[in-house]
């Protein structure tokens, strides 16, 4: 910031040796060392304060970007519960549709394609969903000779 240099510096201790003398310039020398220490010690601890407010900042801005991300995730998910729902209210209306054809003809005859026309509305066009993931209630396959050798253990055991 400033550029003093060395022969800069020997000027201005000649003239303060000459205006304030060889007594007080100690004393005036460890004053000014102090208040430069002082000063240095206040912009650290500024720059410190700024540093720690910027870093605050930052992640209070990451914080507000994982709200959102959280936020629109449940939203996704929630229009997506409610095209399942929807889709298997639907369902459940048709076979009750179908539950009451067939109670209404119990014992007369069975019911028709032309009956069951006459109580289905038409038909709506199926959504699909997003099955990006496997299923987690599949069956798992076990090898048959685990199987096995387990049975041969108890059935040796047993006996």
């Amino acid at each position: 910031m400033f550029d003093i240099g060395f022969t800069e510096l020997l000027v201005i201790g000649v003239v303060a040796l000459i205006v304030i003398g060889p007594e007080r310039l100690p004393k005036v020398a460890r004053t000014a060392g102090h208040l430069y220490g002082r000063m240095q010690r206040y912009v650290s601890s500024v720059k410190s304060d700024i540093s720690h407010e910027i870093q605050l900042d930052e992640m209070r801005r990451v914080g507000q970007g994982i709200k959102e991300s959280i936020e629109s995730a449940a939203s996704d998910v929630q229009q997506q519960v409610t095209v399942v729902d929807d889709y298997l209210r639907e369902e459940v209306g048709s076979v009750d549709k179908v539950v009451a054809a067939m109670a209404a003809t119990e014992g007369e005859r069975p019911v028709t394609e032309p009956a069951m026309k006459q109580i289905e509305t038409p038909p709506t066009p199926q959504q699909s969903l997003p099955l990006d993931e496997p299923d987690q209630n599949a069956l798992t396959f076990t090898p048959s000779a685990v199987v096995e050798t387990a049975r041969g253990k108890s059935a040796g055991t047993s006996q």
